[in-house]
């Protein structure tokens, strides 16, 4: 096991701090975890089902499946720090607009759709490409601690969401929402968003960390690897089913009878492991092989399903499962951008990581409408909980295939705009 070099932290910190919190403001981020809060209330004021409600989910999918792929070309056309900050901008008036959806559900999904548009500079493939450029020792560490902001978000939101929404309405929810990022990450992107590390911050006593690599495969290139399949079938699985859970834990345990703020401090607790899964596995794959790491972690949460659908009255189980969901959760997303950059390299890494973003979002996309047509089929969330199991199992054992890590070459990264 590799020790451990704190070298990349004393230059990159401020990096760290800002994609965290880009990532817990980010399009994804906000509209997802702050889902499950804004069911019954939406439901209630609007009288649409829930089974209704999910294809929201999946309009946000196919929105953030389209913005992942502009914002791997914007980001390389104009460069990470315009398209960011025009970007967060866009997000909050986006999801200001939201408070105006009329009784038409149709509404709430083109808007749902737009909103991901709007802030595709925010959307993880900008913050894990930044952070990717910045890092390369301890690069699985740094991009779970960034991606861990979308912990913080589903520690916060449904707080901030049910607080807000009972004091005043749903629309109060999305205002809420709305203020996020120009109050929080705008300030931050303004003073520290640099693409690149500063020739100027290394000194003859204390040498510059490694340089992050420039090789690898183009898109054309990768997209005849199987690896990439492999890394596509496994994490669409995964994402999907966790999709399936976060927006689906709350009426749950509100159907167990478990009042809306009881269901929500329940829920905190998927933000907190799924905190601590990130930093774990960020830490352990830097330093074991990643794709074992990742197998462990990303199972958790089939036992967490079965917790679910034998439990029907215990507040510690109901916590015990959520903190599985969230270990799993935690490996998700940081895993996948760790293994695009080590199986395939930073030479086309906007557009690889923009593909595999898309791909599983768009398996994302189709969960919601498998899980609103299954609870509508049994009037609970048993199919829900069998389907995610299996996948669960599935998924994570796919990437033990991958097999050892390619070598890329390093040498110092040209400025980016």
């Amino acid at each position: 096991m590799k020790n451990f070099d704190t070298r990349e932290f004393k230059f990159g910190w401020k990096i760290l701090i800002l994609a965290t919190v880009g990532v817990a403001t980010s399009s994804s981020s906000l509209l997802l975890y702050s889902f499950s809060a804004m069911m019954i209330p939406l439901e209630q004021a609007m009288g649409w089902g829930r089974s209704e409600l999910q294809a929201a989910i999946t309009a946000l999918s196919l929105g953030t499946i389209v913005a992942a792929q502009l914002a791997g070309w914007l980001n390389l056309k104009f460069g990470l720090r315009v398209v960011t900050i025009l970007s967060l901008l866009a997000l909050s008036v986006s999801l200001l607009l939201l408070t105006q959806i009329q009784h038409s559900i149709w509404s709430l999904y083109l808007g749902y759709f737009l909103v991901p548009l709007a802030g595709l500079g925010t959307l993880q493939i900008t913050w894990s490409h930044l952070v990717n450029l910045w890092f390369v020792e301890n690069r699985g560490l740094a991009l779970a601690i960034i991606l861990s902001g979308s912990g913080l978000a589903a520690a916060l939101l449904p707080l901030l969401i049910t607080w807000s929404v009972t004091l005043w309405n749903w629309q109060a929810g999305f205002i809420a929402l709305a203020l996020l990022p120009v109050l929080v990450a705008l300030p931050l992107a303004l003073r520290w968003l640099m693409p690149t590390r500063p020739r100027a911050s290394t000194t003859a006593a204390e040498p510059a960390p490694p340089q992050p690599e420039t090789g690898g495969m183009l898109l054309k290139k990768a997209l005849r690897s199987w690896r990439f399949w492999v890394c596509n079938l496994s994490m669409t699985l995964v994402v999907a089913c966790v999709v399936g859970l976060v927006t689906n834990i709350i009426p749950l345990l509100q159907d167990r009878g478990l009042s809306a703020v009881e269901a929500g401090q329940i829920f905190s607790a998927f933000g907190v492991s799924l905190i601590l899964g990130r930093l774990v596995v960020g830490y352990l794959i830097d330093r074991l092989w990643a794709p074992g790491v990742a197998a462990i972690a990303l199972m958790m949460p089939a036992l967490a399903c079965l917790i679910f659908a034998m439990t029907t009255n215990s507040t510690g189980l109901y916590i015990l499962a959520t903190l599985l969901v969230g270990v799993g959760a935690g490996a998700e997303f940081d895993i996948a951008a760790y293994l695009i950059a080590r199986y395939f390299g930073m030479r086309d890494y906007g557009r690889l990581f923009g593909v595999h973003l898309g791909l599983i979002t768009a398996g994302a996309a189709a969960a919601p409408l498998l899980f609103g047509a299954l609870y509508s089929m049994t009037g609970d969330y048993s199919g829900l909980l069998s389907f995610s199991t299996v996948c669960f199992i599935v998924g994570p054992l796919l990437l033990l295939t991958l097999g050892s890590y390619p070598v890329w070459r390093r040498e110092a990264v040209p400025a980016c705009p």
